[in-house]
């Protein structure tokens, strides 16, 4: 654990974690910490950093002496939503080597599931039915992934090792050994065009929300299966729907979903066609990445430039 003694003050805001998972390690690694849970913040003016996800709208703009926002997850579009973030205090993504491997940990276990077809075992099993079906290599199957930013990049990496033939897909040309990286619109296309399995582990961006739609499903072979462990917004879900019953997605497994909790009417839950868990393919631990947060405040308070800045034109 990095010590780093500075007397500062962290508010914490989040609906979702547990603040007291936080409070230890931080204050293990920042002696002297002043650690408040939101909302019971004191006097705003106190505040030097805050750590957070999915915050009340405003909260970060009430904080007048705030040096830099922390992001609780990967992802900072919802902060980004937030009409009223400062523009002038600097948005840090988590980036930590544990949400990494759990992300990874999670793709590897849906691809090798259907790979290794599963789900079919599962119903011959309840059918007591016992009949091998036909069977191919990893470097028989192509999987695409969309994104190649720290948690596609790993994935990649750890598909490749796994021997199955691997393709990636990114907004700026990438290199990754034993993966074809592709970019742009037309490297797209051709990502699609060889996908039997398509990961998305894009940002969420006005460039990507809805990119998992009946278009993109089209460029697919036939059959292909999906896997979305991204935010929810990427996926037309009425499309994927659609895509299903026509054959040409053979079925998806979902982590993430536009409405979450996904709703006990929605339609993804009764088709055996779809593999749903609750948000869970990596959350973010505190005794992994805590560190991160403690490295940063110390950049910060040393005046050096802090890592993982989101670039808000971008999106991430």
């Amino acid at each position: 654990m990095i010590l780093c003694r500075l007397m500062t003050t962290l508010l914490f805001a989040s609906a979702t974690d547990d603040a007291a998972d936080w409070a230890a390690p931080l204050k293990e690694g920042m002696p002297g910490l002043d650690f408040r849970v939101w909302p019971d913040i004191g006097d705003p003016a106190d505040i030097d950093y805050a750590l957070v996800w999915k915050p009340e709208p405003g909260l970060l703009a009430s904080l007048p002496r705030l040096k830099a926002i922390f992001s609780l997850g990967a992802g900072v579009d919802a902060l980004l939503a937030d009409p009223t973030l400062p523009d002038d205090v600097p948005l840090v993504r988590m980036v930590d080597r544990g949400l990494t491997e759990g992300m990874t940990e999670w793709v590897c276990t849906h691809v090798l599931a259907w790979h290794r077809q599963t789900a079919a075992y599962r119903e011959q099993q309840a059918a007591r039915l016992w009949r091998p079906l036909p069977e191919k290599l990893a470097r028989e199957r192509r999987i695409g992934i969309l994104g190649l930013g720290e948690l596609g990049r790993d994935a990649a990496r750890m598909l490749a090792a796994l021997r199955f033939d691997v393709a990636g897909w990114s907004r700026t040309p990438k290199e990754i050994p034993g993966v074809l990286c592709l970019h742009g619109p037309e490297g797209l296309d051709a990502l699609l065009a060889r996908s039997e399995l398509l990961v998305c582990l894009l940002p969420l961006t006005p460039a990507t929300e809805g990119i998992l739609n009946a278009e993109l499903f089209a460029k697919l072979p036939r059959g292909a299966w999906l896997i979305n462990a991204a935010r929810g917004r990427h996926l037309v879900e009425a499309d994927l729907l659609a895509a299903i019953r026509s054959g040409q997605i053979a079925g998806a497994t979902l982590d993430v979903f536009t409405t979450e909790p996904l709703p006990a009417d929605h339609p993804f839950w009764s088709d055996p066609r779809i593999v749903i868990s609750p948000h869970v393919a990596s959350p973010t631990l505190a005794r992994s990445a805590a560190a991160r947060v403690i490295e940063g405040i110390r950049r910060a308070e040393a005046g050096e430039a802090l890592q993982h800045v989101v670039d808000r034109r971008r999106g991430y």
